[in-house]
C-alpha cells in the first residue's frame, strides 16, 4: 500500500483545496498518472499516483481542505495496474490504408512528439489556446502552432521538425509541462506532398481581411482577429515581436496608418450588425488578477493618501540633459527613473512600508526591490526592478525598458514578476488625473502616478502657471500608520520638487 500524500504547496502557502479527483476507487493506475489536482491561492498542483496498481481508497473528497503531509489516499501495489493489456492484433488494413501505409513508412517512424515546455517555477498548468494549424496540415520547423496561457504569462509553442501535424490536445484544454499535445510525421519532403497534391486553387477574390490572414497562418490568434476586424494588410505591418512576429500591439499601432478603404459601390447597402451580447471566457491571467486584486481588498486595511507635486524642476532637468543623457548610455531620461530614486530613499527613512505582514510577524525588507505596473495586450503584469538603490538613473531607466518590453512581447520570466517590495504605477501614460490603486500583496504600499496638467499655483503669492502631478500613496493601514504614510508622501514631493536632492543623498 503507497500513501498519496499532499506536497509541499510552495512558500507562505499552506493549505489546498481538493479541486478534481481523476480516478475512483477501485481503478487501475500508473506510477506517475494524474489522480487529483489541488488548488491553493496562488497556484494549482497536481498528485500523481506513488506506484502502478489499483486505488485503494480516497480520503479527501473534493473540496476538502487539505494540509501538506495529509494523507490524500492509498494505492494498492500489485499486477493489477502495472501491466497493460496486450496489444491487439493488427486489423486488416483497407486497401486504401494499406497503400498509405506502403507509401510512407518512413514518416510513420519518424514521429516526433510536440511536448507542453515547462512554463516558470510554481506554474503547474496553462490552457490550450487556438491552433494555428489543423491536423494534416503540412508545417515548418520553428513555425508558430499555438499559444499555452498560464495565470501569469503565455508561452509559444513551435514546430520541432518539418512534416505533417497531429493535434493531440483541443483548444481549452488544460495542460501540464511535458504533456503530449502533438505530433509532427515525416520530413519536409512528406510535408510538402499533400500541397503538391492539392488542386490548384481558383482565382482569389478581392483582399479582405480574412483573406489576408489566410495568407499569414502564422500570426496569432489575437493579431488575426485585429487584423480581420480592421482589414489589415500584414505584410505592411511593423513587426516588433521576439521573433520578429507581429504582435497585437504592432497591429493596433497599424489601424491608424492603414489607408483608407475605397468607398463602397453601394452605399445604401446596410451595414453588418453584429450580436448585442458576445461570452467570452477569461484568460488565466485576467482570472488571476481579479483574484488577487480581490483577496488584496479582502485581506488589507487599504487606505489611500493624497499629495501634488510641482513637476517644474524635473522637467526642466530632463529637458537640459536628456541629449547628452541619451548619447552617453544610449537610453531615453524618463520620469520613471527619478520616482524610483525618490521612492527609495522615502523607503528608507520609512521602512515599514517596504515590510509585508506575514500571520502575526512583520518581515522588514532591507533590499529594495521595486515592482512597475505595465499593461499588455493580455492585462496587467508587475515586473520587478532589482536592487533600485544600487543603480544609477540610466541604470533604472534602462532595467525598465526591458522589463516593459519583455511584459509586451510576452517574455517575463516567473522570477522577473516575483519578490516586489513595492510597486509603481503610472496611470498618467493612460490620461488618468487621480486614482486609488489598489495593493499588489503581500507588498504594504503603492504609488500611483498621474498625469502632468498645467494648473494655476499661488507661488509666493502670486498666481503661476505650474505643470501638476497627483500622487496616491495606497497604503496597508495594519502595518502602516497615518503619519508614516503622509511622511512618505511628503518625502518623495519634497525629492521631486528639488530633485537634487536625491541625486546628492539628502
Amino acid at each position: 500500500m503507497a500513501d498519496i500524500l499532499t506536497p509541499a504547496l510552495g512558500e507562505s502557502v499552506t493549505e489546498a483545496t481538493i479541486a478534481k479527483w481523476t480516478k475512483k476507487v477501485g481503478d487501475a493506475v500508473k506510477k506517475d498518472e494524474l489522480l487529483v489536482e489541488l488548488e491553493t491561492d496562488k497556484v494549482s498542483l497536481e498528485v500523481v499516483s506513488p506506484a502502478d496498481g489499483v486505488l485503494g481508497a480516497i480520503n479527501a473528497a473534493e473540496g476538502d481542505t487539505v494540509v501538506p503531509g495529509t494523507v490524500l489516499g492509498a494505492v494498492t501495489e500489485g499486477a493489477a495496474g502495472a501491466k497493460p493489456a496486450a496489444a491487439p492484433k493488427a486489423e486488416a488494413k483497407s486497401a486504401p490504408d494499406a497503400a498509405l501505409a506502403a507509401a510512407a513508412p518512413a514518416a510513420a517512424a519518424s514521429n516526433i512528439d510536440i511536448m507542453v515546455p515547462v512554463m516558470g517555477e510554481s506554474v503547474a498548468e496553462g490552457s490550450m489556446g487556438k491552433w494555428l494549424k489543423k491536423t494534416g496540415d503540412a508545417v515548418k520547423k520553428d513555425e508558430l502552432l499555438v499559444e499555452i496561457e498560464t495565470d501569469k504569462v503565455a508561452v509559444e509553442v513551435s514546430a520541432p521538425a518539418d512534416g505533417v501535424l497531429t493535434i493531440a490536445a483541443d483548444e481549452g484544454a488544460t495542460v501540464t509541462p511535458n504533456q503530449k499535445i502533438g505530433s509532427i510525421s515525416g520530413s519536409g519532403s512528406a510535408a510538402a506532398a499533400p500541397a503538391a497534391a492539392a488542386p490548384a486553387p481558383a482565382a482569389a477574390p478581392a483582399n479582405t481581411g480574412s483573406a489576408q490572414v489566410a495568407k499569414n497562418e502564422a500570426l496569432s490568434p489575437a493579431v488575426q482577429r485585429v487584423v480581420a476586424e480592421n482589414n489589415l494588410d500584414p505584410k505592411t505591418i511593423a513587426a516588433t515581436g521576439p521573433k520578429g512576429n507581429i504582435t497585437k500591439a504592432d497591429a493596433i499601432a497599424a489601424i491608424g496608418q492603414a489607408a483608407p478603404a475605397p468607398a463602397a459601390a453601394a452605399p445604401s447597402a446596410p451595414r453588418a450588425v453584429g450580436p448585442r451580447e458576445e461570452r467570452v471566457k477569461m484568460t488565466r491571467l485576467r482570472q488571476t488578477i481579479a483574484r488577487r486584486l480581490k483577496e488584496s481588498q479582502n485581506t488589507a486595511a487599504q487606505l489611500t493618501t493624497f499629495n501634488e507635486v510641482d513637476m517644474t524642476n524635473v522637467m526642466a532637468l530632463r529637458t537640459q540633459y536628456k541629449d547628452v543623457f541619451e548619447k552617453r548610455h544610449g537610453v531615453k531620461l524618463g520620469f520613471m527613473s527619478f520616482f524610483t530614486k525618490a521612492v527609495v530613499a522615502a523607503l528608507h527613512e520609512i521602512p515599514a512600508v517596504n515590510a509585508e505582514i506575514d500571520g502575526t510577524d512583520i518581515i522588514y525588507k532591507n533590499h529594495y526591490d521595486i515592482g512597475v505596473a505595465v499593461g499588455t495586450d493580455k492585462g496587467l503584469v508587475v515586473p520587478v526592478l532589482r536592487d533600485a538603490d544600487t543603480l544609477t538613473l540610466a541604470g533604472i531607466e534602462k532595467g525598465i525598458g526591458a522589463l516593459g518590453k519583455a511584459a509586451r512581447d510576452g517574455d517575463l520570466t516567473m522570477d522577473q514578476m516575483q519578490g516586489g517590495t513595492f510597486t509603481i504605477t503610472n496611470g498618467g501614460t493612460y490620461g488618468s488625473l487621480m486614482s486609488t490603486p489598489i495593493l499588489n500583496a503581500p507588498q504594504s504600499g503603492i504609488l500611483g502616478m498621474h498625469n502632468i496638467v498645467q494648473r494655476p499655483m499661488a507661488i509666493n503669492g502670486e498666481v503661476k502657471i505650474r505643470p501638476m502631478m497627483y500622487l496616491a500613496l495606497s497604503y496597508d493601514h495594519r502595518i502602516v500608520d497615518g503619519k508614516e504614510a503622509v511622511t512618505f508622501l511628503v518625502r518623495i514631493k519634497e525629492l521631486l520638487e528639488d530633485p537634487q536632492r536625491a541625486l546628492l543623498d539628502l
